[in-house]
């Protein structure tokens, strides 16, 4: 089942966000590990989505961010994060939950969704270029 997360999931959120960045080799404070979370469950341009399986476990998650554009008068959705726990991969989950963020952005008259991912991540890039194009963009970085 897909369905956004709530207050009371982040107990099973946490541990698939430190797995998630485990996965990218990234640290982050529990100051912003809890002001993420705060974000996806109250900000209006936030969300994030849960798959969970009959016992209520949760197997992943997609968090999105819909933003404005200059090149539509409608937003865009940014697929900001995707997880899927590795015991439950290879079980449609990533795809659900892009399918999911699909609807979401429909209903919500976005023009589009778009993600980036590490070029190296080229089990997850299989299942991408089932679901989406992709775009022959390099991306720039510079943080602060």
């Amino acid at each position: 089942m897909i369905r956004l997360l709530n207050e009371n999931d982040f107990s099973k959120w946490l541990p698939l966000w430190q797995s998630y960045l485990g996965f990218y080799q990234a640290g982050l404070s529990e100051e912003v590990t809890l002001h993420t979370w705060q974000g996806l469950i109250s900000r209006p341009n936030m969300r994030a989505f849960g798959a969970f399986n009959e016992q209520g476990d949760l197997l992943g998650f997609a968090h999105i961010v819909i933003h404005p554009n200059t090149w539509n008068i409608t937003e865009c959705c940014y697929l900001e994060d995707l997880f899927v726990a590795p015991q439950a991969r290879r079980q449609g989950i990533a795809k659900q939950l892009i399918e999911a963020v699909y609807q979401f952005a429909q209903d919500n008259h976005c023009h589009r969704v778009y993600w980036v991912t590490d070029e190296s991540n080229t089990s997850a890039q299989t299942l991408y270029e089932q679901c989406a194009t992709r775009m022959k963009l390099v991306q720039y970085r510079k943080s602060f």
